[in-house]
């Protein structure tokens, strides 16, 4: 059976040993949070004189947890999901680990000075996730929000969570492919007790011997995940970035093709100059003696051969001679031109050709990225615009509304455009919310969301807001900016006001250094 067949994610199996794993942490302290990239989260772990480093990662294709040995660097700029996690689980206590219904579904219990809040970790594929639910059962924080139109189970701010529909069936560990043909093929079901890496196919937690497979044992299912996925991304990455390189390179090629094609038709008519320098003086020679209206002039050439000129009848053989002398000029006109951007396109094409060939032998990453700075300093390359969500598949009826995590765990929201601010300060705050706008300048309106309890919002979350309505501001750049803020119950829009704008009282003021 050919070992590609076999290649699986990592389920649900192999999460029931990493939990076993995870199981001599319960009662250790949370220690640290990292979140270098927008799909893995990194906790410390502390427990019994040991420490020790879980990744969690809803990444689509790589979606995985276990522990690690290498300490990742922070973002320059943590994620909401990080800010999240730091303000409310850092020090905490890890009471509890389990797998939900034996499924690819990890939850995290973990005691804090706020309430046992539970970090989830959805594993399955294309629809992982990672959540931070709080004591009342509401996600406070993810790596990715969903909306009601993309998913009947949204995942949305201040919203309860509810658990994925999981297979039903026997209890126990839910079989995915690989384990149902592990199972056929040993006769019995194995105990995750015995890891290995099978290279190029997988880390799973016990023998695949039987199923014709290389195998290495690890001294933990951790071990073998962390080498078998530090390959298998980097392979993904380099196959990734080759065909990213490789579809635009061919449209360039494609490109250079078609402008040598109309250099080559301008080309072959500056050949042509010459010969409609002569018609023309043919025709003023031919002209005076043929009959007006004619749409062809029958002559001799110098060398005596019998040519048939096409005319305009609408013009008399002045001005078709004149025509004829204007087509001979342009074309001689342009040849040194044509013939130079032949020459500069032909050499040119020739780099991009021989460059793709390059990316596509090259089988190191490493070298890959130079390949892809070398087209960059050729201008190949064309820098691809993110890909936004429509405004069917966004929160807040498709209107343009950020939201982060400001300290404290406190979510804070702002409108992109007038009429995202609008409706973020009519239609979605609180009467107790506070709300946030750079004085006396065009700005984003900032709301400060607050459950009610506007007085438990720290001074760090309000100041942390005014950068946010600075930073979206006309002012952005103007050293020190006054920042009003003010309950939501206080602001108003006067009627016939344009979009965007509003009326406040009870202010305070924030100075923000820009």
């Amino acid at each position: 059976m050919p070992a590609g067949h076999l290649r699986i994610p990592f389920d649900s199996f192999t999460l029931s040993a990493v939990v076993a794993e995870l199981s001599a942490f319960v009662g250790g302290k949370i220690q640290g949070v990292r979140q270098p990239t927008d799909t893995e989260v990194y906790l410390g772990l502390y427990a019994n004189g040991g420490e020790a480093m879980l990744l969690l990662s809803c990444h689509p294709v790589f979606a995985r947890a276990h522990f690690v040995t290498r300490r990742p660097a922070n973002a320059p700029q943590p994620p909401a999901l990080a800010q999240a996690l730091r303000s409310r689980l850092d020090g905490g206590r890890l009471l509890d680990v389990r797998q939900i219904e034996g499924d690819r579904i990890l939850e995290l219990e973990i005691g804090t000075p706020l309430g046992e809040h539970v970090l989830v970790a959805e594993l399955m594929g294309k629809h992982a996730n990672l959540m931070l639910v709080d004591p009342e059962g509401r996600v406070i924080a993810a790596a990715k929000w969903v909306g009601r139109s993309k998913s009947s189970r949204a995942i949305q701010p201040s919203a309860r969570y509810v658990r994925p529909p999981v297979m039903t069936g026997e209890p126990g560990i839910k079989m995915s492919p690989f384990l149902r043909r592990l199972i056929e093929a040993r006769g019995d079901v194995p105990t995750p007790d015995q890891p290995v890496l099978s290279p190029g196919n997988g880390a799973y937690p016990a023998s695949v011997a039987v199923l014709g497979l290389t195998e290495h044992p690890r001294a933990s299912i951790s071990v073998a995940l962390e080498q078998h996925f530090e390959r298998a991304i980097v392979e993904a990455e380099t196959e990734a970035l080759r065909g990213s390189l490789r579809t635009q390179l061919e449209r360039v090629l494609l490109a250079r093709d078609a402008a040598l094609d109309d250099l080559g038709q301008a080309a072959a008519a500056g050949e042509k100059a010459s010969r409609w320098q002569r018609y023309g003086e043919l025709i003023l020679a031919y002209g005076p003696a043929a009959p007006e209206g004619l749409a062809s002039l029958d002559a001799w050439d110098y060398d005596g051969t019998e040519v048939a000129i096409k005319l305009d009848p609408e013009f008399d053989f002045k001005a078709n001679a004149n025509a004829y002398f204007d087509r001979a000029k342009k074309a001689k006109g342009r040849m040194g031109m044509v013939r130079d951007q032949l020459a500069r396109l032909s050499a040119d094409r020739e780099k991009v050709a021989d460059l793709l060939t390059r990316i596509l032998e090259e089988p190191r990453l490493e070298r890959l990225r130079e390949l892809q700075e070398e087209a960059k300093r050729g201008r190949y390359l064309t820098s691809q615009p993110a890909p936004t969500r429509t405004k069917e598949e966004r929160p807040y009826e498709g209107h343009r509304i950020r939201e982060l995590v400001g300290p404290g765990g406190f979510p804070v929201l702002y409108g992109e455009t007038a009429e995202a601010n609008d409706y973020l300060t009519l239609r979605v705050a609180k009467p107790n919310d506070w709300w946030l706008h750079v004085r006396g300048h065009t700005s984003a309106h900032v709301i400060v969301v607050t459950r009610n309890q506007p007085d438990r919002v720290q001074r760090d979350a309000l100041e942390f807001a005014a950068k946010v309505a600075v930073q979206n501001s006309s002012v952005k750049h103007s050293g020190y900016v006054p920042v009003d803020y003010t309950l939501k119950k206080y602001v108003r829009k006067p009627k016939g006001a344009p979009k965007g704008s509003a009326l406040y009282t009870h202010e305070k003021t924030i100075h923000v250094d820009s």
